[in-house]
């Protein structure tokens, strides 16, 4: 099994901290991964991307130029990042922030209100989670409580009812129909 992921969306979305759990998921399941951030040239607010790569075998290379999955937290990126999704691939829309839809129809769409369930939910700082949740319900690339232990390595200083409330987060991502 390889994934390659790509995960775009405007900076403060969460979308570098979202590739860096997909990483240690895939860690905690003892895969090989790598994970490449990339940020657009404005100061604040700019666009942010990463790739993220999930493997049972050996990752040559962190670049990921012909995505499996594609997240788009925000619509510019639905431009920039359909083109290079992998025919077959599959797309996660964040459909609170994206009105338009991708005009390839070789590939697979899932259309997540990720800011309208995370605000649902309590906070809209948790949208990226929901789209994680979606990722791993749709791919199966990584369980969700494998994310779930990751979330306790990267946000070693969140408090037990901000960790529950990730876990709501991933859960309802991956149960949204």
């Amino acid at each position: 099994m390889y994934q390659g992921i790509r995960i775009s969306g405007f900076g403060g979305q969460g979308v570098i901290s979202a590739g860096i759990l997909l990483a240690y998921a895939g860690m905690v399941e003892n895969k090989s991964v790598s994970w490449f951030p990339a940020y657009g040239a404005e100061m604040r607010g700019g666009t942010a991307n990463c790739s993220v790569v999930v493997s049972d075998e050996d990752v040559a290379s962190p670049v990921v130029s012909q995505p499996d999955t594609v997240i788009i937290m925000n619509e510019p990126s639905l431009s920039k990042f359909e083109p290079v999704l992998k025919a077959g691939g599959l797309m996660i829309i964040n459909s609170s922030l994206v009105n338009s839809r991708p005009t390839r129809k070789d590939i697979k769409v899932v259309c997540v209100p990720c800011n309208q369930l995370a605000e649902e939910l309590g906070n809209t700082r948790i949208a990226n989670l929901i789209a994680l949740g979606a990722f791993a319900h749709h791919t199966g690339a990584v369980k969700i409580d494998s994310i779930g232990h990751a979330m306790k390595k990267v946000f070693k200083r969140a408090k037990p009812e901000m960790l529950a409330l990730n876990m709501k987060a991933l859960e309802r991502g991956a149960s949204y129909k």
